[in-house]
């Protein structure tokens, strides 16, 4: 995506300007406005000029003194010298015509002036009896009946009127950030830091806090045990632009300065100072890294996702290998195992994977495999009972005439009767003098007597890592389902979207994050996350991140920003441990065709260029770019691989048919001439529909309407033409069909339609007729093939599928674009190493992915 409308930052010293929460108009700050813009996640509102302030409303006269009856505020104390204030706050002793010369970080707009200072001042007296000192903390009143706002004071002037004012940098509660109605996950007391300031009548101030400020990498349960008596305490800055929640930045600047934050680099814990040495944007790393991450792929489909950010770490460095997979789609689990044969892949539900994790943990505590020991009592309980039967028989055999079986060996482990889905650990076990078609699926609670069994395959699992432990992951990736957020689903539940199973996988993705503790978590849903019952599903998540002691923020990418034919808007949050780097968002490489539509107060989390910013993207990508070398085939291709019967055309093609390796530039060695083109056959078509794609004009934009009997009205709309008598096909049933003529009441041009080669595509779809949507290839009377949908997803022709053709059309079309999950692993990979410069985007090499020396690529780009 190009560019989308120019924001600000915050700004420090202005009277007009206010910032509410995120996403919302609760938390407003005193000078509550009556005009709001959109900036990034928030809605940011100043006070309009015409209009009178709450400041007035306090009735608070032009010195700044409040005019209530034993109002007594006053600056105590020598004022600050001038030479210091003015290095210190050089914009207010400005002359009040110029602008200011720097840009600041807080919210502002072009128009608003600066209040100019007369003196600074350290200390404040507030109805002669409380004294404020610079950079405390304080209650400032809010709306009437309303709660008071919380801040920090980075600065007190008088300014050149008399007036008495302080500049306040906000905290914000969890209910005022993006998080809103979903503020009951975070604990009441824990409150975010911003960037956000703005200047205030003296008077504002209600009462002196004791705002705590705690190191994030402490969980909630050690750190009730270490938060000092406090009104309040902090552990996370909360920044407007994509919704981001990082850890406080340890290294201070002066407070009240327009560039910089004001909190102490020293975190205060029971009276001690702790130096916090990884430092917000700026971290680099003094801990030695492991030289590979270690992924997990949630809900993996055939591995786009992981693929693309094992692709994009090794490119940036960093060896990311997916070590676990886990997907309720069998064929889909095939193709990944197919692909990637070192990959440990699992065919079964989420809410078993993660049973299944908690037994296997239990079943290690019990053979003392792990030293943080978890309740294991069932199986203690289990494994004694047989040993205390075995001493009580003396050990003698069984002299029933029934055949005795022994367990041979423990060949797997999975969590719930593979046959009838019961609840429970079950082992798959060889029988001793029986072959491998009768082996089974057990419940643990009846192999009590094979101890020794089990024990040697949970030791040799657990030395093999074949299921992960917390600690283990490094990396959890996956797009949770949330069919209930779909359109087409009319019974939605607006008001509770988590009371509806089909939402309940984003709970799950969440649970499973919390008890494995991942260094890095990135999650991908479609645009409905943040548009449906106002994004309540897309809160959840990044309040659940948050709730766990997580650093996130949410951004919206399009595909085709990458280097793809297609729009396709998806909606990825990333989460990171506290002793991580925030991993940011890439920047778009190409120019799109914008589609879709994104809520007004999401929409500056779109990853894009802010409007005006000068750059140059490469050129849209076309569906000629994607697929004009691929051989012809019929509607009633059987092939799976046949040979290429060109070279390819374009830059995009030459890339896609490159080798793993040499794609990833470990090999320079050409792929061989003799390497078959994988998976190009397209849904074979029935008589009645093949009929009429035969009949429909090879052009741009043909479609049903080019039919005989159907006629377009000019409000665009179709209907019959009484002139034309009506066409049947070869089995009685009409050449157009009744539903083309009402899909969308008529207005609708996608039924049987073609793409063209200058036409870029929404998005690939999971379905491949061509009944309500336009993919039948421009020149050939078919449907896309599956290689060619796989094509405009960025999968590499090396990339095989498995199962039925209607099957691997629904792996490729929910899978994550692989050129967008490349660029995604490219970032990743740069936060791993600390390689990471201030904000929230970041800008890919030139040419990506295309890079064939990596580190040098990498330093260049640091260098810069």
């Amino acid at each position: 995506m190009p560019s989308k409308r120019k924001t600000r930052s915050s700004s420090t010293s202005s009277v007009d300007a206010a910032t509410v929460a995120a996403d919302s108009t609760s938390g407003e700050t005193p000078n509550k406005s009556r005009r709001k813009t959109n900036l990034k996640t928030s809605v940011v509102v100043a006070v309009d000029k015409n209009e009178k302030s709450d400041a007035a409303d306090l009735n608070v006269d032009r010195n700044g003194n409040s005019e209530d009856e034993g109002s007594n505020s006053r600056f105590v104390g020598d004022p600050i010298s001038d030479e210091k204030a003015k290095r210190r706050w050089p914009n207010r002793y400005q002359e009040k015509e110029k602008k200011p010369s720097t840009k600041s970080k807080s919210n502002s707009s072009d128009d608003e002036e600066i209040l100019q200072a007369r003196h600074h001042y350290t200390e404040a007296e507030i109805d002669g009896c409380t004294i404020y000192k610079l950079n405390d903390d304080a209650h400032v009143k809010g709306e009437e009946g309303g709660e008071n706002y919380i801040c920090k004071i980075v600065e007190m002037f008088e300014a050149v009127d008399g007036g008495l004012y302080f500049t306040a940098q906000w905290y914000y509660r969890a209910k005022d950030t993006v998080i809103q109605n979903l503020g009951h996950l975070i604990e009441p007391k824990r409150v975010f830091f911003s960037e956000v300031q703005d200047d205030n009548p003296l008077d504002c101030l209600v009462e002196k806090l004791n705002i705590a400020r705690l190191p994030l990498n402490v969980n909630f349960d050690a750190k009730k045990k270490v938060i000092p008596p406090c009104d309040y305490y902090c552990d996370t800055l909360y920044l407007l632009p994509y919704s981001t929640f990082v850890k406080l930045p340890s290294e201070s600047k002066e407070g009240g300065s327009e560039s910089s934050s004001t909190i102490s680099s020293e975190i205060e814990v029971n009276g001690r100072s702790e130096v916090n040495s990884k430092i917000g944007n700026t971290f680099h790393s003094e801990e030695s890294k492991e030289p590979e991450l270690k992924l997990l792929d949630l809900y993996s489909g055939c591995g786009a996702m992981s693929t693309g950010l094992c692709q994009g770490g090794i490119l940036s460095g960093s060896n990311i290998v997916t070590r676990w997979a886990v997907d309720l789609n069998e064929h889909a689990c095939k193709s990944l195992k197919l692909n990637h044969p070192e990959t440990e892949v699992r065919n079964e539900t989420a809410e078993n994977f993660l049973s299944l994790l908690k037994e296997w943990e239990k079943l290690c505590s019990y053979f003392s495999l792990v030293q943080n020991k978890v309740p294991h009592k069932e199986y203690v309980d289990l494994f004694n009972a047989e040993e205390e039967e075995d001493d009580d028989t003396g050990g003698e055999e069984d002299n029933n005439d029934e055949e005795v079986f022994e367990v041979s060996e423990v060949l797997a482990v999975r969590y719930g009767d593979p046959k009838k889905n019961k609840p429970g650990l079950y082992l798959k076990v060889s029988w001793k003098g029986y072959g491998s078609d009768a082996d089974s699926w057990e419940p643990i609670d009846g192999l009590s007597n094979c101890k020794e069994r089990i024990k040697d395959f949970v030791t040799q699992g657990f030395k093999s890592k074949v299921l992960p432990l917390p600690g283990d992951v490094d990396v959890v990736c996956g797009g949770p389902p949330c069919q209930g957020i779909s359109g087409f689903n009319r019974f939605r539940n607006k008001e509770n979207p988590l009371e509806d199973e089909k939402n309940k996988q984003l709970v799950v993705y969440m649970d499973i994050v919390n008890y494995l503790q991942p260094k890095f978590a990135l999650m991908e849903n479609v645009v409905d996350l943040v548009k449906f019952a106002n994004g309540f599903l897309g809160r959840y998540a990044l309040g659940r991140l948050v709730q766990m002691n997580y650093q996130s923020r949410l951004g919206i990418m399009a595909a085709g920003a990458y280097g793809l034919p297609q729009f396709r808007l998806r909606v990825f949050i990333w989460g990171a441990a506290p002793s991580e780097m925030l991993p940011q968002f890439p920047l778009p490489t190409h120019d799109v065709v914008l589609r879709g539509f994104i809520p007004s107060e999401f929409e500056s989390s779109t990853v894009a260029y802010n409007e005006g910013h000068n750059v140059q993207l490469q050129r849209k990508l076309l569906l000629e770019d994607a697929i004009s070398d691929l051989p012809m085939i019929e509607n009633n291709e059987r092939r799976d691989d046949m040979e290429y019967d060109k070279p390819p055309q374009t830059e995009f093609q030459q890339f896609i048919r490159l080798s793993k390796n040499e794609m990833l530039g470990i090999s320079t060695e050409k792929k061989s001439s003799n390497s078959l083109l994988h998976d190009h056959r397209s849904l074979e078509l029935n008589v009645d529909d093949y009929q009429r794609v035969c009949r429909i004009p090879k052009k741009k934009g043909a479609c049903f309407r080019d039919l005989p009997g159907v006629r377009v009205r000019p409000d665009n709309k179709v209907e019959w033409d009484p002139k034309v008598k009506r066409v049947y096909l070869d089995s009685g049933k009409p050449l157009v069909p009744d539903y083309a003529m009402s899909f969308v009441h008529g207005g609708s041009s996608k039924p049987f339609a073609r793409l063209w080669w200058d036409e870029t595509v929404p998005t690939v779809v999971t379905r491949a007729e061509p009944h309500n949507q336009a993919i039948m290839h421009p020149m050939q009377d078919r449907v896309l093939s599956i290689r060619e949908n796989a094509r405009l997803q960025g999968f590499p022709d090396f990339y095989k599928l498995c199962g039925p053709v209607k099957e691997r059309y629904i792996q490729v079309g929910n899978a994550v674009a692989v050129p967008v999950a490349r660029a995604l692993g490219y970032s990743l990979g740069l936060a791993f190493q600390g390689a990471v410069v201030e904000g929230p985007l970041y800008k890919l090499p030139d040419k990506f992915p295309m890079i064939r020396d990596r580190v040098s690529s990498v330093s260049s780009e640091d260098d810069a």
